[in-house]
């Protein structure tokens, strides 16, 4: 077999094992990137170390480390409570929920740190309101999706990074903006198909009084401020994102707004390990030819008037069960150009686009972690069973969802 051939088997054992184990995939993408670098195509140590992406390691780390030190002192707990008043509003709850975990998300640590901070109140608010648990899930789940494509999300991030790899750059704002409006479009319609939808079972919440919001203190207040400006300087001075959220970081912990040890345990280096190394393994995969075999797989299954259906609808099925950042996005985004090129006519972003989109509208399944959260936050053990249920079965049915929207819309959306 050829280099290209082994590196190709090492990806699909990857993607495989992302879905039917528990191991952080991104330790054994390394792990064969090695093996297959050093023993099929001959390549030394630090030709296989080249293909890690320093630059998006140090922006993710930067980026995480910034909202953990918020996470620390309670200021994303505080933003999250404030967006969603413990007043059972009923339904009025729905759009906050939405909104609420879309901005968290947008802002820069994605969507399964903004599920983490909403998910537990908005579940707890819906089962004291009678409301649909499982509504409410859609809600907080779609909307971090809505937001995790933004250009300064760590998600975002990846994004971007993958897109350049297929030579498409510049597209920050069109990705994020397909995605919002995707997610927007599945919410509107979970709004009206479910909006008679009740719980049917309270949670230990029900009938708790509603707790007064305590004010900001001095380091919360301070969080926010240097969030803020990092914003604007990312955004209006194009400062370096990753770069400059260090900095961002290093003032509050030279303040002493936030515990140091406290956010490094928050960090999330599990989820960067596995980008990082899935990123070294595809890095290989190009180097070696493996990247050509595996888009010519990809284009016999398609057309170039499928493509994007087709391509939403794969995507879909593996992030069901996989990381859409952390294995589907490293995967499938630096194939965008060559495929469309060999299925002949296709347009290359469009085909990004649908894997962006394809593979995030499914992550409400309680197969992912966005789902897995919000189940967890139902305390009444029938009703988050239930609830399993019906998300398992609505994420699977996001997969043509997805590949319907992809190939209406995924092709003149590219073209605006």
């Amino acid at each position: 077999m050829t280099a290209a051939g082994w590196s190709l088997g090492a990806l699909f054992v990857v993607i495989v094992l992302s879905f039917t184990s528990r191991i952080n995939v991104g330790v054994l993408a390394l792990a064969l990137a090695w093996l297959v670098g050093s023993f099929a195509a001959g390549m030394n140590a630090e030709a296989i170390a080249a293909g890690f992406p320093t630059s998006l390691f140090l922006t993710l780390l930067g980026v995480t480390l910034l909202f953990s030190l918020a996470d620390a002192n309670g200021t994303l707990e505080a933003l999250a409570r404030r967006a969603l008043p413990a007043d059972g509003r009923g339904r009025r709850l729905f759009p906050l929920a939405f909104a609420a975990s879309c901005a968290i998300s947008a802002v820069g640590p994605g969507a399964v740190a903004a599920i983490a901070f909403v998910a537990p109140l908005a579940m707890a608010l819906a089962a004291r309101a009678r409301v649909s648990l499982f509504l409410m899930a859609l809600m907080v789940g779609n909307g971090a999706n809505a937001g995790n494509l933004s250009p300064i999300s760590s998600v975002g991030l990846i994004a971007r990074d993958g897109m350049a790899k297929a030579g498409l750059v510049g597209h920050e704002w069109r990705v994020f903006a397909a995605n919002f409006l995707a997610h927007i479009l599945v919410g509107m319609v979970a709004l009206l198909v479910l909006r008679r939808d009740r719980t049917a079972a309270a949670s230990d919440e029900e009938g708790a009084p509603a707790s007064a919001l305590a004010p900001l203190d001095r380091p919360q207040l301070l969080t926010l401020a240097i969030i803020a400006a990092w914003v604007a300087g990312t955004l209006g001075f194009r400062l370096p994102i990753g770069l400059s959220a260090f900095g961002a970081a290093a003032i509050l912990l030279v303040a002493r707004a936030a515990d140091e040890k406290k956010a490094f345990l928050r960090l999330p280096l599990g989820a960067v390990v596995m980008v990082t190394g899935m990123t070294t393994l595809v890095s290989l995969l190009e180097r070696t030819g493996g990247m050509e075999l595996f888009t010519s797989l990809l284009a016999r299954m398609c057309t170039a008037s499928t493509v994007n259906g087709a391509v939403a609808f794969v995507t879909g099925l593996i992030s069901t069960y996989s990381s859409t950042s952390g294995v589907v996005m490293p995967a499938f985004l630096p194939t965008a150009s060559a495929l469309a090129e060999r299925v002949g006519g296709a347009d290359p972003l469009a085909v990004a686009l649908s894997i962006n989109v394809g593979a995030a509208l499914v992550d409400v399944s309680p197969l992912s972690t966005i789902g897995a959260l919000c189940v967890a936050a139902v305390t009444d053990t029938e009703a988050a069973r239930k609830l399993y249920g019906r998300l398992l079965l609505w994420g699977l049915s996001m997969t043509v969802a997805g590949a319907v929207l992809c190939q209406l819309l995924a092709g003149p959306f590219a073209r605006l």
